[in-house]
């Protein structure tokens, strides 16, 4: 019952004073990341025997194992020292936990936009969506923009929440540590650019296999909490169906499955720093809109319910056996 504790202390938390303003630990980890990468992302070096590309992965790998090994065994230090105290570990687990979600952001990143676009505000909504995605803004209309917004609420759905709750079911602080470390570090390295393209690569790859099984218990969650609108059938063939059609492995699944959930249709042309990409189309049902971007802030939330009722009730017939 102490893991159903820690999570709700952990959403109360996160619901209430949302992500800190100022010292938040993944800033600091941030300055590392860009350090190390400044250090090591270079053709000369270490690892001259091997050919340039794969002596930029091995530097990206060496990076890596620099940025996440020594902070992820403080991490499982500091839970086997306070397992003696019930309270403290409940306390300090619950704060971890709730600096590695990211739901009240989430959803006030969705509101800043859907709300403008409502008001029929372009400037605003392209404003506040520029924030949040990587494609080109300036431009977009109303439909593009309520794209953007709800492919990145369902994705940032199971990047921002759900991952980082199943790995600390998992492995506990330790375990919710490493994930949100290499999101993290995908989030800065993972780019398919020259820059990048092999230095970024375990660190990419390791984010794909962390994200591996959440990616599809989101998926999942989407396709169940359909029900509450009567899309199951329709989340379920857009996940089946579409899910491999996705650059990314996991976002496939998760934004197939989210907006067959929500009745619309996603994926289509976007630019991307001026070049125009025509990517798979993910979902069936109408073009998004303004609300669509808050039918999937919604679907999150039936989902965050779901997932919070179901580890609930695991952990009392665990008690009662």
């Amino acid at each position: 019952m102490s893991l159903v504790i820690i999570i709700a202390l952990a959403l109360v938390l996160d619901y209430f004073l949302g992500e800190p303003k100022r010292l938040h630990p993944l800033v600091g980890f941030g300055a590392l990341a860009d350090g190390l990468e400044k250090w090591l992302n270079t053709e000369d070096g270490l690892l001259r025997f091997a050919g340039k590309d794969n002596r930029l992965k091995g530097k990206g790998l060496l990076a890596l194992s620099l940025a996440i090994g020594p902070i992820g065994f403080m991490a499982y230090s500091l839970e086997q020292t306070l397992a003696q105290s019930s309270v403290f570990s409940i306390l300090l687990a619950a704060v971890v936990l709730y600096l590695a979600i990211g739901w009240r952001s989430l959803i006030e990143h969705a509101k800043a936009i859907s709300t403008p676009l409502i008001l029929g505000d372009l400037i605003a909504a392209r404003a506040a969506v520029s924030r949040i995605v990587s494609r080109d803004t300036e431009t977009l209309n109303e439909q593009e923009i309520a794209t953007a917004a709800t492919e990145s609420v369902l994705e940032n759905g199971a990047d921002a929440l759900f991952a980082a709750l199943f790995w600390f079911i998992v492995a506990g602080i330790p375990g919710v540590v490493i994930y949100r470390l290499s999101n993290t570090l995908d989030a800065m390295w993972g780019y398919k650019n020259p820059r990048f393209l092999h230095f970024g690569w375990a660190a990419a790859r390791f984010d794909d296999v962390l994200n591996f099984i959440p990616a599809r218990l989101t998926a999942l969650s989407y396709t169940l909490c359909a029900s509450l609108n009567g899309h199951t059938t329709n989340a379920w063939q857009s996940w089946r169906q579409q899910a491999g059609t996705w650059k990314s492995p996991n976002a496939g699944p998760v934004m197939a499955a989210g907006a067959g959930a929500i009745g619309v249709v996603l994926g289509g042309s976007a630019h991307y720093h001026g070049q125009e990409q025509q990517r798979p189309v993910l979902g069936a049902g109408k073009p998004p809109m303004a609300k669509s971007i808050d039918d999937a802030c919604s679907l999150v939330n039936y989902s965050l319910a779901l997932w919070v009722l179901v580890i609930g009730g695991i952990s009392l017939l665990g008690q009662v056996s």
